[in-house]
């Protein structure tokens, strides 16, 4: 077979996979997303405890080279945990850990709560205290508006409540 068909980057079986990415931002974490890591490292090792011998088989290499590249990640977010308890945060404000739930002028509500880069889940509630969005949020109380630049322009949100449970 011609190179010219061969995909140069191609992940052979004596190869490993591309590291995944770690955030250069500070890591906190909630007491559940905390959990969440520790549970994902027990996972993992459970895991690549069934590809003991795996040597030859390298469809079976692939797999087991993929598992331990995610503990490496797993546990450098551990090793750069910032445990941030929410009940210690200023009950008032909005910071990390909070649960908020905010009204738009044409009265649409949307609840979020306020977590570590990990435990965020995109287009859910759960929002990465790094989003512009959250950092726009920091500080405000029960009553302030902010408003966020949109593609459709300007919103007017008010925050509705604050909940640290």
């Amino acid at each position: 077979m011609s190179r010219a068909f061969v995909k140069e980057d191609a992940q052979g079986p004596d190869e490993d996979p591309p590291e995944r990415p770690v955030s250069p931002q500070p890591n906190y974490v909630t007491p559940r997303g905390l959990k969440s890591l520790q549970d994902a490292e027990e996972s993992l090792l459970a895991e690549l405890k069934g590809f003991e011998g795996a040597q030859e088989d390298d469809s079976k290499k692939k797999i087991k080279r993929g598992l331990e590249r995610d503990l490496r990640y797993v546990r450098a977010r551990l090793e750069s945990a910032i445990p941030v308890d929410p009940a210690n945060q200023p009950k008032e404000q909005i910071r990390f850990g909070a649960s908020v739930v905010i009204q738009r002028e044409d009265g649409e509500k949307k609840a979020v709560r306020i977590v570590g880069e990990d435990e965020a889940e995109e287009g859910g509630e759960t929002l990465s205290w790094a989003a512009p969005f959250a950092q726009t949020l920091f500080g405000l109380k029960a009553g302030q508006t902010l408003y966020w630049e949109t593609e459709a322009g300007a919103e007017r949100w008010s925050v509705v409540s604050i909940d640290y449970r």
